[in-house]
C-alpha cells in the first residue's frame, strides 16, 4: 500500500437542518466528543498522505475543534452539494496522490478497521472506484444502489430522484468512496445541478465511471449501523447508545461486570480493573482508573479519580479529581472533590 500515496477528504460542511441547531452539526458531542473526532479518529490510523477536512458552515469553530489533528482545511463557500465539496479540496492534492477516499463528518459509527478492509481491497483488486454499501430492512433517505447482472455499481440514486421501483432497494450508498484521483476531479467537472436538490450530486462519478466502461465495485459494510449517518437529534441519540455500549462491551469482554448496562455510561477514556462491579445509573467519565475487585453501586457519579483495588464506593456518592487507596470503602452519598 506505501507505493501509492492516498488522500482522504472528508465532508464537514453541511449546516444540518435536521438537528435544529445554532451548532454546526459535525460539532454536536456523540458519546463525549463532537461526532467529527470520532471519524477523524477512525481515519488517522490509516496510512495516507494527507487528511482534507472540507468545512463551510461555522468553519472556524469545525477547524479550532480540530486542530489537533494532523490536517489540511479547505472551505466551500457555497454549499452546492456533495460533488462541490470535494472540488473544493482538488487543489491540496498534489499531482502523485493516486487515490482519493472520500467520507461524511456525520458518520461518528464508522471503524477504522472497516476503512482499513475498503482502502486494502480496492488497493489489491487494482479498482478504479469502489463505493461501500450495506443491506437496510427500512432504507429511507439513503441513496439507493443500482447494480447490473454481474454485480458492479452502474449508478445510485438518492431518495428525492428515486422512482417508487427504485425506493424498493434495500441495499444502499454508505457514502464513503475510495476513487481515481484523476478520474475524480475530471468528472466532478462535468456533473451538473439538473436534479431535484439543485445540487452537484457526488454520486454522479459512478454514472460517469460506468458511461467510460470504468468497473465500479462495491464494499460491502456488514454492519449497517456502521454508516449511520447522523442529521437528526433522534440519529444523535442511536449514535451516542451504540458508541455508549462499544465501550460497556469492551469493558464486560475484559472481566468487568456491568449491571443493567442500558443505564449505564462510561467515557472510553475511563479504565476499569477485572471482577470489578458497576451497578445501575453509574456515570464514570474522564481519565479515571477503577482497579480490580471494586463495586461501584448505583447512583454514582466519578470523574478524573484513581482508585485502587478492592474499594467500594457506596450509593449516589459524587467524586471527583480525588484518590483511593486500595480497600477503601466510601459511605453511601458521600462527596469526594479536590
Amino acid at each position: 500500500m506505501g507505493h501509492q500515496k492516498i488522500s482522504a477528504v472528508i465532508l464537514a460542511a453541511g449546516k444540518g437542518t435536521r438537528m435544529k441547531s445554532s451548532r454546526a452539526k459535525v460539532l454536536h458531542e456523540v458519546n463525549f466528543q463532537p461526532m467529527i473526532h470520532h471519524v477523524l479518529d477512525a481515519v488517522t490510523p490509516l496510512d495516507l498522505h494527507q487528511i482534507i477536512l472540507v468545512t463551510g458552515h461555522q468553519r472556524h469553530m469545525v477547524e479550532k475543534s480540530c486542530s489537533h489533528y494532523h490536517l489540511d482545511c479547505v472551505e466551500q463557500q457555497t454549499q452546492l452539494g456533495t460533488g462541490h465539496a470535494v472540488l473544493a479540496a482538488e487543489h491540496c492534492i498534489g499531482e502523485d496522490v493516486s487515490v482519493v477516499m472520500i467520507l461524511c463528518g456525520d458518520t461518528p459509527l464508522i471503524r477504522s478497521d472497516t476503512l482499513q478492509n475498503m482502502l486494502s481491497e480496492h488497493l489489491s483488486r487494482g479498482n478504479f472506484l469502489t463505493v461501500m454499501t450495506t443491506e437496510m430492512s427500512d432504507p429511507a433517505n439513503y441513496g439507493r444502489i443500482l447494480t447490473d447482472d454481474n454485480g458492479y455499481v452502474i449508478g445510485i440514486v438518492e431518495e428525492k430522484d428515486a422512482s417508487p421501483e427504485e425506493k424498493r432497494i434495500t441495499e444502499i450508498n454508505a457514502g464513503i468512496y475510495c476513487v481515481n484521483a484523476e478520474f475524480l476531479f475530471a468528472s466532478l467537472k462535468q456533473i451538473g445541478t439538473d436534479n431535484k436538490q439543485g445540487e452537484m450530486y457526488l454520486t454522479d462519478i459512478v454514472a460517469l465511471a460506468h458511461a467510460a466502461e470504468q468497473p465500479v465495485r462495491k464494499f460491502q459494510c456488514a454492519d449497517p449501523e456502521e454508516v449511520l449517518g447522523v442529521n437528526s437529534r433522534r440519529e444523535l441519540s442511536m449514535a451516542n447508545c451504540q458508541l455508549q455500549y462499544r465501550v460497556l462491551d469492551d469493558l464486560m469482554m475484559s472481566g468487568v461486570t456491568i449491571d443493567k448496562p442500558s443505564t449505564v455510561t462510561v467515557e472510553k477514556t475511563v479504565t476499569v480493573g477485572s471482577d470489578s462491579v458497576l451497578g445501575p445509573n453509574v456515570f464514570i467519565c474522564g481519565k479515571t482508573d477503577i482497579g480490580n475487585d471494586c463495586t461501584v453501586e448505583p447512583f454514582c457519579y466519578i470523574a478524573d479519580c484513581q482508585i485502587g483495588n478492592n474499594v467500594t464506593i457506596g450509593t449516589g456518592s459524587y467524586l471527583k479529581n480525588y484518590v483511593l487507596e486500595d480497600g477503601n470503602i466510601v459511605p453511601p452519598h458521600s462527596r469526594l472533590v479536590k
